[in-house]
């Protein structure tokens, strides 16, 4: 995909290389993981977190919360720690959610889920690990940081993956199953809690680094809050359209479960729709930004064309 700044002529429109991108950053991402969780005493324990925090994925959370810290003036050096921390708190919602209990998944990433491979019980106590040390990881590696900041993105974390965020809505969302009356407004609360939440944090943690004002806080976080819609809407539309291979999970899930998607209230295509419609919504939040923000525009159309 290239994305090009629509302010310039176009003699003048610079081009930008999302896949070359994402690729820098995914591989700076992983070799970052990698060097975060060593395997010490009990093996067993790290072995399980780094089986589920090294197995892949795009890794959009942490790439965005380089990417802003980047636009509003800081460096992904100081914001690194905080991109690991996002990861590890999106595996461990990815593990939780895997588990009999939740959404009972057999493969994640296109191989065996963690509960799958060291038991449920191990399962737990791996997401768990993973969440504590993501807030120990922010608050003893952050560098170059004024410690107010760092405080202000540990405490947008916790809000972020609490009750308050990713717990509450995936309550409402168990609560949901198989109901048929389930209302737009409560699928949208269920989603801007459960995916939308993290990926706002992502984005805000990395503006609050690098001391941004507050003004550009409020334009990131609309900008977030747009994309975050989006992502689950397309989410919902791939359950349905593409195939386990595509998702590296098992594909229909959502029908299998009765769950309430935006494809079962709105249809496809109104759901694409809807989704387009929040990326332009959030596009616009970054004019101001220039072409610094072309990363961030290039991610948030990547979220409505991806296959997986």
């Amino acid at each position: 995909m290239v994305v090009t700044d629509n302010l310039q002529t176009p003699q003048e429109k610079v081009p930008f290389d999302l896949p070359a991108y994402l690729q820098q950053r995914q591989s700076q991402v992983e070799a970052a993981l990698d060097r975060a969780l060593p395997v010490t005493y009990p093996e067993k324990i790290y072995e399980a977190m780094r089986y589920s925090l090294l197995a892949g994925g795009k890794r959009l959370r942490p790439i965005l919360c380089l990417a802003t810290c980047e636009l509003t003036g800081g460096t992904a050096e100081m914001a690194t720690p905080t991109a690991c921390a996002v990861e590890m708190i999106h595996t461990m919602s990815l593990i939780h959610d895997d588990l009999p209990a939740m959404d009972n998944d057999d493969y994640r990433r296109g191989r065996l889920t963690n509960h799958k491979v060291y038991g449920e019980d191990i399962a737990i106590l791996a997401g768990d690990g993973l969440l504590a040390y993501a807030f120990e990881y922010v608050a003893a590696r952050t560098e170059n940081v004024p410690a107010q900041q760092v405080l202000q993105v540990i405490s947008r974390l916790g809000r972020a993956v609490g009750a308050a965020g990713l717990v509450g809505g995936q309550v409402v969302d168990l609560e949901s199953e198989g109901k048929a009356d389930v209302s737009i407004d409560t699928l949208n609360f269920i989603h801007n809690h459960k995916t939308a939440a993290l990926l706002e944090a992502c984005v805000v943690c990395g503006a609050i680094l690098a001391g941004a004002p507050e003004a550009d806080l409020q334009r990131l976080t609309r900008y977030a809050q747009n994309i975050g819609l989006a992502f689950q809407i397309v989410d919902d539309i791939l359950d349905i359209t593409a195939t386990q291979e595509e998702l590296g999970k098992t594909a229909g899930k959502d029908l299998q479960a009765q769950k309430a998607t935006y494809p079962s209230i709105w249809g496809l295509e109104e759901s694409q729709r809807q989704a387009q419609q929040l990326i332009q919504a959030a596009i616009a939040e970054l004019d101001s930004f220039g072409e610094r923000a072309l990363p961030l525009q290039a991610i948030a159309k990547f979220i409505t064309s991806r296959t997986h």
